[in-house]
């Protein structure tokens, strides 16, 4: 598959068999967000939406959004996985669904869309989300071996919603490298992470403290 068979594959699946409302992406200069300088992720465009300041055209949305992200610039062009500019795809849910159907769906679109080998496919979560594991683990039926604890699996971007994640990993092979800083999370190639399942709970203020959202929320973000 080419980067726009990839593009149209994931969002027909979510606008088509899911329900979602399939959107534009939204321009790289954020619009009445002076938290951020340039848009890095496709739900920061949607912050409103997730904060409950405005109310989405519907709760459950899809897009493929134009980003840039120059935190770690210094690794591109000497990894396989370091970028400034990409596209993320991304599902949201405002107040509708959470974990149990974020999670389905992902492995739903991996293994029976994109069709991906299911041996080779790992996951890492929040320590403390107990929730999260039990899914992975008996809904799904990934192995203990295949799912990774990693107290920084809490995503946040400025201000706004947040909440804690869990990353899906390809396996790509011995071949890329077999020392521990290999592993999810690591520095090497072997395990190249494809998609993060967000779950957003918490609205961070400006102060760094952290308010419990009125309504949960599901934001994820493939890089294409």
């Amino acid at each position: 598959m080419k980067g726009n068979d990839i593009r149209e594959s994931y969002l027909s699946f979510f606008e088509n068999k899911k329900d979602h409302l399939r959107l534009k992406s939204f321009s790289l200069i954020p619009k009445d967000d002076p938290s951020l300088l340039l848009i890095g992720a496709g739900m920061a465009p949607l912050k409103p939406f997730f904060t409950g300041k405005v109310e989405p055209p519907r709760h459950r949305i899809t897009t493929s959004q134009k980003c840039i992200r120059t935190g770690d610039i210094e690794n591109v062009g000497y990894t396989a996985r370091h970028h400034t500019f990409f596209e993320m795809l991304g599902n949201f849910s405002f107040g509708d669904y959470f974990k149990k159907e974020a999670i389905s769906w992902a492995w739903e679109f991996l293994t029976e869309v994109i069709k991906l080998d299911s041996s080779r496919l790992y996951v890492t979560i929040y320590p403390d989300d107990k929730e999260a594991y039990d899914y992975w683990h008996t809904m799904i039926g990934l192995p203990e071996n295949h799912i990774y604890p990693l107290a920084d699996n809490f995503w946040e971007i400025g201000e706004g919603p947040c909440g804690p994640d869990s990353e899906i990993f390809f396996d790509q092979g011995e071949e890329f490298g077999t020392d521990p800083e290999n592993q999810m999370g690591g520095d090497g190639d072997r395990f190249l992470e494809i998609w993060n399942l967000v779950f957003s709970q918490y609205d961070r203020q400006k102060d760094g403290s952290y308010l419990p959202l009125a309504k949960k929320n599901i934001d994820t973000g493939a890089g294409l």
